[in-house]
């Protein structure tokens, strides 16, 4: 609340072969060049570039602006892994603390959050994790079934390392503004390490109108994970009808 405007954003240029050598070495690049997030065929991450920045204002002033505004972040959080069995090895349980933190915090209630954008590298090992941290963090206030879509946009451009927050973030805001779910491309079969049968979610693999309950608010979260154990985690929704959106 200090600052009128903030950019927030990250960028992620690979001028040279350092990243692909020593991921290649460590086993952890997909042999195909494919990001199967969540699928059993899930066999490392994709390394991409990218850039992306957002505008960060008080929503009273965009509205009293008449600013466009794409989305309204209800609430974040941030945490530390702390010590693990390594460093590919991501900590559920700072995952699950992280998320209810978040969801108490802010008093948000997950039935009332209709997409996941998951950190979602496409991981044999963490992906099953983060499923796990979710649905344990979502069970902990509802027992709905399957009502919440799964996805990652690293299916669609690959992993951008310090540009990957922020590409979830734009990527949720845009499905917000056209009121549609996009799908998670190259899944076919679910990982055999992920059970979704009686969680909240289900992983969405076509592009689908955002459908919410009447008087519900289209409501999302987004996770990214940092490779050292550091987690984030925050909600957005769609404006309010009290706020004016325009196209500027």
């Amino acid at each position: 609340q200090t600052s009128d405007l903030a950019l927030a954003g990250g960028v992620c240029v690979m001028a040279g072969p350092f990243m692909h050598i020593m991921t290649s070495k460590a086993g952890m690049l997909s042999k195909d060049g494919r990001c199967y997030t969540f699928d059993t065929r899930a066999n490392g991450f994709v390394p991409g570039e990218g850039v992306g920045v957002i505008l960060l204002k008080r929503l009273s002033d965009a509205v009293r602006n008449q600013d466009p505004i794409y989305g309204v972040i209800r609430g974040w959080g941030i945490n530390q892994d702390g010590k693990t069995n390594g460093i590919t090895a991501p900590s559920v349980n700072s995952q699950i603390l992280l998320e209810k933190e978040v969801y108490e915090r802010f008093n948000i209630n997950p039935e009332t959050i209709s997409l996941v954008e998951a950190h979602g590298t496409g991981t044999k090992l963490g992906d099953p994790i983060e499923v796990e941290a979710l649905t344990k963090s979502f069970q902990s206030y509802t027992d709905k079934k399957n009502y919440c879509a799964l996805g990652s946009v690293k299916s669609n451009i690959g992993h951008p390392l310090t540009a990957a927050g922020v590409a979830g973030v734009i990527k949720v805001l845009l499905a917000l503004q056209h009121r549609m779910l996009p799908p998670t491309i190259h899944f076919e079969t679910l990982n055999e390490h992920i059970s979704l049968d009686n969680s909240p979610f289900y992983v969405n693999t076509k592009l689908q109108p955002w459908e919410v309950a009447l008087g519900m608010p289209r409501r999302a979260s987004v996770s990214s994970f940092g490779f050292s154990g550091t987690n984030a985690h925050n909600q957005h929704k769609q404006p309010d009808t009290i706020c004016i959106v325009r196209k500027k």
